[in-house]
Formats: structure tokens, C-alpha cells, sequence
């Protein structure tokens, strides 16, 4: 069964490009498109105003058979969600996804196409297209998150040997993997500077922290097992004038471990567009990350986001941001409470203007549309020299299993 969203989305046919040799993109992300926005989304709605662009996510399930909804997302960007059925038999069913991916292949006449993996769990769902190009974007180690699927090591060494490029959202990640592939490529998180420069213009404090205390140290991501918990409710106790801002989902910890102290404040998940808003009332921009497994290799996206925005920012020593953020002075690095607490003493102190010449040097060449244009030259070079490749069949049989655990 095939729905379509309310938007008109048929339009988006070849005809709508001048280039027809201009291959699509199918994108399988394990991100939704309406999750925290960040590097997938950055990306492919840069590559949509180019070439048609087909998001798809991980499946839900539903009380009926087995179809897709679609939705217009972006300028030239399809969200694609495959629904399966509750039925428990029929999730395990490897040609569930087989069939959904023939019935997706016809409806957009997209077989031959580049592919983009975010995560190697998705790699059989491919084996009815045709590469035109296999690229990796690797922004996470997945296999270190919490709960993380046990196939997810194999598939990720097939999906490499597969790959035509390897992206890497840091240099820690592309120090794991530049021995593991011929082609990996270090792409740093980004920054739209424009949208978040609008912080330093907006003067009207938006009501939701409106009548919270100054200081305000604030957090924007998601809030997870990445996020030092301990510290953040320590630094709250020594400083309990300050206020503590929290804005992102909680996902896979349970919300009663969250501190509760009466000045750390969560604000719930927020959008993109809003994020300047909530910034422009902060005085200092934290990242209290946990050293564990589930950090080792993070490049956080907000690092430039909070310096775009003119804040002072401080962190933990998460190696992506003391190299280097840190050692350019940009950031300020502590590694328990009490040197977070004084860290952010001191950037409260920092001269703002000379921090934006510094901040405005660095972040010169670090734009989304910066980076979307290297990565699609070096695509379209893989695309000249497309190559036919094998099923794999025993990945599509992993995939679909996993998918179901995943799903459930």
C-alpha cells in the first residue's frame, strides 16, 4: 500500500533537471529527517537543490500491510518511511523489505543511483539498485552507542569493502578508519554561520527562559548516555545562582536519572530554526560530555554552532574539540565540575569582539555549502568510474533481521 503526503510530490521527475545524467541520491539513514537537525539533514538538502534526493528511514510499524509514506521535506528531498506490519511473523520476513525497496525503485524510476549510508544496518535494503556510487558518510563509531545491534561490526566491514568513499565527521573517526578503506575523506562538523549569527541581533528574550536567572548555561543536543550527568548536576550545586538550560530529547536513559536540581531547567526538544532564539539569552554554551566508549571518536555539531552564535563555549576534553577548538583557544576545556564551573567564570570574561575575529577566521571554510561542494566533486568523480558490483545476499538477510530489532 503506497501513500503520499499531502504535499505534491510527484512533481520531483527527472524532467525537473536540465542534466538528466545527473544520478539521484537514496540516503539510508538511521536518523529521522524530524529528529534533532544536523549533519544528515545539512547535507542532503544541500545535494536536493542539484540531483532528487530519496531519504529513507528506519520502519515503523502499523495495523496493515506493508507500504511507505512520503513526504516533500526539502527543495528536491523525499522523506521515505517504510511501514510494517505489528504482526511479529511477518517483521522477521526478509522479503518484507525486498519488496517494499521494488515497489519504492518503480514508483521514482531510481535504480541507478548513488548511495549514501549512515549506517551499515541498512545495507541490504540496497541490493535492488544499481550503484552509480556507494559512499559511507561514517559521523558516529555506532558500534560504541548504547544498544547497538551486534551484526553491526560485520556489516559495517562489508559496507566498507563495497564503498567507492569513506566520509568521516572528524579527524578521530578518520584516524579509525583511514586504514580500513583507500578512500576516506575527513569532513569536520559544519556550520550555517548565518543562521546562527542572528543570536547576536535578537534583543527580545524568548519567553520560555525569560524569566530564568543570569547567568544562563546552556546545552542544545540530545541528552543521552554521551552526557556527563554527574558533572552537570555538581556544577549546578556549586553554582545553584546560575541557570542550567537543557534543550534536546532524552533518548535510551531513563528521565528519572536526570538531575533535579531547581536551576538546572529542560526545556524539551526545539527546532532548528528556533535554536538562535534560545541562544541569544545564554551566556556561555556548554558540551558536559562523558568520557566513555559513546565519545570517543564525537565531532559535535553545536561546537561551531555556539561560537557562530558569539558564545563563549566550554567543554569536556572530547579529543574533536580540545584539537582543534582548544588549542586554538576558541574553547575552554575542563574535566570535572569544579574546572567547568571555573572554565565558564573565565569565558564569561572573554573579550566577545575579539572572540568573533577569531571565531569568524576559523569558521571561513567550514560552511555546509562549503562542504557539500567538495563531497559532491568527489562524488561525481566516483560516478565516472562506476563500476558493477554483486549481491550480497547474506547482508540482505542481516539487514532485514535487523531492521526488525530496530522496528521493535
Amino acid at each position: 500500500m503506497l501513500f503520499d503526503c499531502a504535499f505534491e510530490i510527484s512533481t520531483l521527475s527527472r524532467t525537473m533537471y536540465k542534466d538528466n545524467s545527473v544520478k539521484d541520491l537514496v540516503c539510508f539513514s538511521h536518523l529521522r529527517w524530524d529528529f534533532v537537525y544536523q549533519r544528515p539533514q545539512h547535507l542532503m538538502s544541500r545535494f536536493g537543490k542539484h540531483r532528487r534526493v530519496f531519504f529513507i528511514e528506519e520502519p515503523i510499524l502499523h495495523d496493515g500491510p506493508p507500504g511507505w509514506l512520503f513526504s516533500a521535506v526539502e527543495e528536491g528531498v523525499v522523506r521515505c518511511v517504510p511501514e510494517l506490519p505489528e504482526n511479529s511473523e511477518r517483521i522477521d520476513d526478509p522479503e518484507l523489505m525486498t519488496g517494499l525497496m521494488d515497489v519504492f525503485i518503480d514508483r521514482w524510476q531510481c535504480r541507478q543511483c548513488v548511495q549514501w549510508f549512515y549506517t551499515p544496518m541498512m545495507l541490504g535494503w540496497a541490493n535492488g539498485l544499481e550503484p552509480a556510487a556507494i559512499i559511507y558518510d561514517c559521523m558516529d563509531e555506532l558500534s560504541k552507542f548504547r544498544f547497538a545491534p551486534t551484526e553491526l561490526v560485520e556489516l559495517e566491514r562489508r559496507l566498507l569493502n563495497k564503498a567507492d568513499l569513506v566520509f568521516t565527521g572528524g579527524h578521530s573517526l578518520y584516524r579509525a578508519k583511514k586504514e580500513q578503506h583507500h578512500a576516506v575523506h575527513e569532513f569536520p562538523s559544519s556550520i550555517d554561520a548565518s543562521h546562527f549569527r542572528e543570536a547576536l541581533f535578537e534583543h527580545n528574550d524568548i519567553a520560555e527562559q525569560a524569566d530564568l536567572v543570569r547567568p544562563r548555561i546552556g546545552y542544545a543536543g540530545v541528552i543521552d548516555e554521551r552526557i556527563d550527568l554527574q558533572l552537570l548536576e555538581a556544577a549546578a550545586g556549586l553554582r545553584p545562582d546560575w541557570a542550567f538550560v537543557m534543550l534536546g530529547p532524552v533518548t535510551k536513559i531513563d528521565p528519572d536519572t536526570l538531575p533535579r536540581r531547581s536551576n538546572i531547567h529542560y526545556l524539551g526538544m526545539k527546532n532548528y530554526k528556533d535554536l538562535p532564539m534560545y541562544f541569544a539569552g545564554w551566556d556561555v554554551g556548554m558540551m558536559p560530555f562523558a568520557l566513555n566508549e559513546s565519545t570517543e571518536y564525537i565531532s559535535p555539531t553545536k561546537t561551531p554552532e555556539y561560537l557562530a552564535a558569539g558564545l563563549p563555549v566550554v567543554s569536556t576534553p572530547i579529543t574533536d574539540v580540545v584539537r582543534p577548538y582548544g588549542e586554538l583557544g576558541l574553547v575552554e576545556i575542563a574535566s570535572d565540575a569544579r574546572e567547568f564551573v571555573a572554565a565558564a567564570e573565565c569565558a564569561m570574561k572573554q573579550d566577545q569582539l575579539e572572540r568573533l575575529r577569531s571565531v569568524d577566521i576559523f569558521l571561513a571554510e567550514r560552511s555546509w555549502d562549503h562542504t557539500a561542494r567538495q563531497m559532491n566533486r568527489l562524488i561525481n568523480r566516483a560516478i565516472k568510474g562506476y563500476r558493477s558490483r554483486p549481491v550480497d545476499a547474506l547482508s540482505q538477510s542481516h539487514a532485514v533481521s535487523a531492521t526488525a530489532q530496530l522496528a521493535a
